[in-house]
Formats: structure tokens, C-alpha cells, sequence
């Protein structure tokens, strides 16, 4: 017998929604985490290093390490797994240090 630890606490969440990652639904839960919610998605990698192009993902998972950046809305650099994600939020894999139009 599986239990739930929604139903032994009887928790009641909110409906789960969806955000997109590099142009494809992702479904997410009230209160994860871009990291949480991609890793649940099995999606490991969503930066790319600016030498050598090799994809990462979390390292640390608290917000230390910098591997997990996204471009979250338009805006780079952000710690995928310090950021909330929302509804129709609009997550990119980040390539090199976020300022490619720099270049």
C-alpha cells in the first residue's frame, strides 16, 4: 500500500498549471520552484556554459553555486532554484552568461 504525504497530512494544494521552457509546456505545482518543476519534468539541463557550450543544471540546489540560471521572462541570470515559477511564465536555457546580444 502507497501513501500519499498530501493525504496524511490532508493537505489540499492548489491546481498545478503550466509554464513554458524553450517554447514547450511544462507542468508545474503552486509553490515548486523553476528548478523543482523542471527536475519533476525530467529536465536536468537548462544552462549552457558560455566556453565549451556544456549544459548544466542544479549543483547546489540553495542558490550558491550559479549553475542553474535561466532566462525567466526575459530576464537573465536568475537561480532557477531560488525563483518561484508562476503561471505562463516563460523560462529559456540560458547560453553562456545571459548577455549573448553583448557579444
Amino acid at each position: 500500500m502507497r501513501r500519499n504525504p498530501l493525504d496524511l497530512v490532508r493537505a489540499r494544494p492548489e491546481p498545478g498549471f503550466e509554464f513554458s521552457f524553450d517554447g514547450e509546456p511544462v507542468p508545474a505545482l503552486p509553490g515548486q520552484t523553476v528548478a523543482a518543476a523542471l527536475w519533476q519534468a525530467d529536465r536536468l539541463a537548462w544552462r549552457r556554459t558560455r566556453v565549451g557550450d556544456r549544459p548544466r543544471g542544479a549543483f547546489c540546489g540553495m542558490g550558491a553555486c550559479y549553475d542553474c540560471l535561466v532566462e525567466l521572462d526575459g530576464v537573465p541570470n536568475v537561480r532557477a532554484c531560488l525563483a518561484p515559477v508562476t503561471p505562463g511564465a516563460e523560462v529559456r536555457t540560458q547560453r553562456g552568461d545571459g548577455h549573448d546580444e553583448l557579444a
